[in-house]
C-alpha cells in the first residue's frame, strides 16, 4: 500500500490559488445580493448545485459507473448533504435581511465551530490554550457584532439575518466534523461534493418551488451572476480546494482563508455601498482575530520554537 505523499509548505502556486479562491468566495455573497429582485437567493443556489452535481454526477458516472456509489459512503454522503443544504438555506434566507458583509462574516466562523467539534470527538484534534483563547475572542466578537445593534426594525431585521449566518457558520462546522468522522474522510473529492450539491439541489429547488421563489427574470446580470455561481463558485473552486488540501499543509491553506471574510466585506461596502457601523466592525475584528489564532496557532507555536533556538 502506498503510503501518502507529505503535504508540501505553501509556495506561489498555493498562495496564488488560495488569493484567486478567497477572491471567489468573497464575492460569492455580493453576486447572489446583485441580482436578488430577479432570482431568490434560495434559488440561485438550488441552480448552481442543480449544475455541479449533474457535472460531478457525469464524471463520476463514466469512471466507475454503477459502482460509484457502492462503497459504503452513501449514508455519510446523504447526511453531509443534508447539512449542506441546511446551511445554505440559512444563508439565502439571511441575504434578504441582513447585508453580504455581515454574512460573510458570520458564515466563516466556521473554523471555530469545526475547532470545537473536532476536540470533542478526537484526541489528535484537542485544542491548545492558545486556539481556546482564539475561540473565547471569536465569541467576544459575536457578541459585540450582535449587542450593537439597537432596538428599530431595520436593526431586528438584521439581527434575524446574523443569527442566520451564524446558523451556517455552525452547520458549516458541522459538515467538516461530520467528513473528519466518517468513510468521507478517505473518499474522493468530488465524490464528497457530489453529496453535497445533490442533496442541496433536491432540498433547495423544492424550498424555493413551495415557498414561491422559484421564478428567474430573465437579463444579462442574473445569467451572469448564476453563472459566476454554477461553475466559478459551485464547481470549481470547490475542487480546487480539496486539490490544494490534498497537496498543502492545511494549517497554512485555513490561515489564507482568512482574506474571504475580508474580501466579502470590502466587496460588499464597495459594491454594494453598505454600511458599517461601529460595533460590527470591532466585532468583525474580534471574530477574524478569533479565528486567526484558531487556524494558525500550530504556525505560530512553530514560529515561536524556531526563534527561541
Amino acid at each position: 500500500m502506498t503510503a501518502p505523499a507529505p503535504r508540501r509548505p505553501l509556495d506561489a502556486l498555493a498562495t496564488g490559488s488560495m488569493l484567486l479562491l478567497c477572491l471567489c468566495w468573497g464575492f460569492q455573497q455580493i453576486a447572489i445580493k446583485l441580482v436578488a429582485a430577479d432570482v431568490a437567493p434560495i434559488m440561485q443556489i438550488g441552480l448552481r448545485s442543480a449544475f455541479a452535481a449533474l457535472v460531478l454526477g457525469v464524471v463520476m458516472w463514466r469512471q466507475a459507473g454503477t459502482r460509484a456509489l457502492a462503497d459504503g459512503t452513501a449514508p455519510a454522503g446523504l447526511a453531509v448533504g443534508l447539512l449542506f443544504a441546511v446551511e445554505f438555506l440559512f444563508v439565502a434566507q439571511g441575504l434578504l435581511y441582513t447585508t453580504a458583509s455581515h454574512m460573510s462574516v458570520f458564515l466563516y466562523t466556521a473554523p471555530v465551530f469545526a475547532a470545537l467539534g473536532l476536540h470533542w470527538l478526537l484526541p489528535e484534534e484537542r485544542l491548545t490554550p492558545l486556539q481556546w483563547l482564539g475561540v473565547a475572542i471569536a465569541f467576544a466578537g459575536i457578541a459585540v457584532a450582535f449587542l450593537g445593534k439597537g432596538g428599530q426594525q431595520a436593526a431586528s431585521n438584521m439581527l434575524l439575518g446574523d443569527a442566520m449566518g451564524l446558523m451556517a457558520g455552525l452547520l458549516w462546522g458541522a459538515t467538516t466534523v461530520l467528513i473528519r468522522k466518517t468513510a468521507l474522510s478517505e473518499a474522493p473529492a468530488a465524490k464528497t461534493l457530489f453529496y453535497q450539491m445533490a442533496v442541496a439541489a433536491v432540498l433547495l429547488l423544492a424550498y424555493a418551488a413551495a415557498t414561491g421563489q422559484a421564478g428567474f427574470r430573465y437579463s444579462a446580470a442574473a445569467v451572469l451572476s448564476v453563472s459566476f455561481q454554477a461553475v466559478a463558485v459551485a464547481l470549481t473552486s470547490y475542487l480546487a480546494w480539496f486539490w490544494l488540501l490534498r497537496r498543502y499543509l492545511a494549517s497554512r491553506l485555513s490561515i489564507l482563508s482568512f482574506m474571504t471574510p475580508l474580501f466579502g466585506v470590502s466587496f460588499g461596502v464597495l459594491i454594494l455601498d453598505e454600511p458599517l457601523d461601529a460595533a460590527f466592525v470591532l466585532g468583525a475584528l474580534l471574530v477574524l482575530g478569533g479565528i486567526l489564532l484558531v487556524s494558525g496557532s500550530a504556525l505560530l507555536r512553530e514560529k515561536l520554537r524556531g526563534r527561541t533556538r
